[in-house]
């Protein structure tokens, strides 16, 4: 560490992306880090590095694919003691090819694993990091196209900000969800954040770049003295959980279903399944108990991006916007015609969701039976 100097910020370049791995699949939510990687690494005429922790074989598997996603490059650390994540382990792994290497920005995905390997390689390489991230950029006129669509901060403090700057501008949100704040890390590299599964979106697949990326083996030091925990062996929960950010379709609960939960939660129920989709819910249904963490969408649950989402009873909360304003259509059903859901809703039906969603399913099941 002594010899690591990162406030030389010069040194510094290319933008990496932990591209995490368990018992031999890639991750998900990797390919949209590799994704929005790209996009950053463009704007600073700079590569893209997915750097690939594990066993023997490792690399040969997953490369191509990180490549077809935006990676220019995959630098591989190859070891049996590598196969199954431990802390201590990949964090030395990791910082010792960060310090000799010196990536300008560090991203990886806010999963289990990396919600506990990010804050240790930050303190190890003394720099900052920001972490549950649902936004980033470099250049600032993108910045401030972002904060012009999605905050509520006067015209004149954004044109005031600094176009010459180019730290990472990491935003997530703060205070329970009900502020969004954007952190810089101006004094050490690399910039490091970790970024919600399910928020970016994952590119094109790019056949081309998946033959052109460049496997490069790391040569690194890591000994069983290193590891301090074994792991003896790794056993899955078999627990259900709803896959809202892989749905096509989404049907979420919000706070108007308060006056008969049960019912409310079939009539969602019954909806999604019309439409082979999974029912969702707003912050406020979660915390009051209605439905479990995993059916939470906004900021502090899941981003999603379905071709329908289906708000019932959900006044529209910026935070709920949030995570599921890109949907492909939109419809919202609430009692209020002054509700905020209906600023980003494709269709609005202001009325008694007890009403109108037994009308919708009778005829959902009227327009199958024509067909």
């Amino acid at each position: 560490m002594a010899d690591f100097n990162n406030t030389n910020l010069a040194d510094f370049s290319g933008v990496w992306v932990f591209c995490e791995q368990r018992q031999g699949e890639l991750q998900p939510t990797v390919l949209e880090l590799i994704s929005e990687a790209r996009k950053l690494a463009d704007d600073m005429g700079t590569e893209v590095c997915g750097l690939l922790l594990g066993g023997k074989g490792v690399g040969e598997k997953m490369a191509k694919e990180l490549g077809a996603y935006g990676a220019d490059k995959v630098l591989v650390c190859e070891s049996d003691l590598l196969d199954t994540y431990t802390t201590d382990a990949y964090a030395k792994v990791l910082c010792d090819t960060v310090m000799a290497k010196k990536p300008e920005i560090l991203l990886i995905a806010a999963t289990n694993i990396g919600r506990d390997l990010g804050p240790r390689c930050a303190a190890r390489l003394h720099t900052g990091l920001t972490a549950d991230c649902t936004h980033l950029d470099v250049d600032v006129e993108k910045y401030a196209a972002f904060l012009q669509d999605a905050s509520t901060l006067p015209q004149a403090q954004i044109d005031a900000l600094n176009r010459e700057d180019r730290n990472l501008k990491m935003t997530r949100p703060a205070f329970g969800g009900h502020l969004m704040a954007t952190i810089i890390c101006p004094r050490f590299r690399p910039q490091m954040a970790t970024v919600r599964p399910g928020v970016l979106k994952k590119g094109e697949y790019n056949e081309a770049k998946a033959n052109a990326v460049v496997v490069e083996p790391v040569a690194f030091e890591l000994s069983e003295a290193d590891i301090k925990t074994k792991v003896l062996e790794v056993v899955k929960e078999a627990k259900e959980l709803v896959d809202l950010t892989g749905a096509e379709v989404v049907v979420s609960v919000g706070r108007g279903i308060s006056t008969d939960v049960e019912t409310g939660i079939k009539l969602a129920e019954e909806l999604a399944g019309l439409f082979g989709g999974v029912v969702g819910g707003s912050r406020a249904a979660i915390d009051s108990g209605w439905l479990s963490a995993d059916h939470q969408v906004g900021q502090t649950g899941k981003t999603v991006h379905p071709k329908l989402y289906v708000a019932l009873g959900i006044s529209g909360a910026i935070q709920h916007k949030a995570g599921m304003q890109d949907s492909e259509c939109i419809v919202a059903v609430n009692k209020s015609d002054s509700a905020p859901i209906f600023d980003v809703a494709d269709y609005g039906i202001c009325g008694d969701l007890f009403k109108v969603v037994p009308m919708m399913v009778d005829a959902i099941k009227a327009a199958k039976a024509n067909k």
